[in-house]
């Protein structure tokens, strides 16, 4: 089955002016939080969780449409093991049924993006139950990039394509961006207008690369377990004062008004 054609932001109609539909967010900063704070690095995840919480239920007041959140990377099996375990234990626990069902009586959705090859069967149970308990929710989407990058995100996309190529079902010379586009992850909702990153980096980590392409990038200081609705305010101002002209220039934006 061919993925839904993605809805553009671009062709978004009957929307609040200057409000970003999808709100993609890295959430860095826990472990500097930890020793800011002379707290052991696990409070600085389990704070974070709670802020991550936080920041679902304000979007859902601002009837923002989608919210994804980058929890774990690709790269995070690097860290120290005691870390990753930590992680994954939250995670696990984050999962659990009665979490999922408080978003599921909020009427929103749950989705999981990333690899699921290293996760462990029950984690994969308990993702798939959450998917399944929410798929038909409609005010809201969060979705969960876990075992997330990127580059393995284009990389699935060029294996899926290549089998369709080699079962006759699509042409080599037929590829191209539309087809790319629909096989890559979220291929079904809109791209992400508004990329948020705490902590003070200012880069994207492999997060969304494709379709990043025409997101605005707001970069803040603020540690994640911090990132407040006051903060989060602020993104949203900086955003409603930004001119979004996708490759055109600001005179044929203002003639077309």
């Amino acid at each position: 089955m061919t993925p839904s054609k993605r809805i553009s932001s671009r062709d978004s109609t009957n929307r609040k002016e200057n409000q970003p539909r999808h709100i993609a967010v890295i959430m860095d900063g826990n472990n500097r939080w930890s020793k800011q704070h002379k707290k052991n690095g696990v409070s600085g995840h389990r704070a974070g969780a709670i802020a991550a919480r936080n920041l679902v239920d304000t979007c859902l007041k601002k009837k923002i449409e989608v919210l994804t959140l980058f929890v774990f990377s690709s790269e995070n099996w690097l860290r120290p093991k005691k870390e990753v375990n930590s992680l994954m234990a939250l995670f696990l626990n984050v999962l659990q049924k009665n979490e999922i069902n408080k978003l599921h009586k909020k009427n929103i959705r749950i989705r999981f993006i990333g690899s699921r090859e290293r996760f462990t069967s029950k984690h994969l149970k308990l993702m798939l139950e959450a998917e399944t308990l929410t798929e038909k929710n409609t005010t809201m989407t969060v979705v969960v990039a876990a075992d997330y990058g990127g580059h393995w995100d284009m990389a699935n996309a060029a294996q899926l394509i290549a089998r369709k190529v080699e079962s006759g079902e699509l042409k080599s010379k037929d590829v191209n961006e539309s087809v790319v586009e629909q096989h890559v992850a979220i291929a079904d909702l809109p791209m992400p207008d508004l990329c948020i990153r705490t902590g003070g980096e200012q880069r994207i980590s492999n997060f969304l690369l494709w379709q990043f392409a025409y997101t605005e990038l707001y970069f803040t200081d603020t540690y994640w377990p911090d990132f407040d609705e006051e903060e989060f305010e602020k993104a949203l101002n900086d955003f409603a004062g930004r001119q979004r002209r996708f490759g055109k220039v600001s005179e044929q934006l203002e003639s077309s008004q």
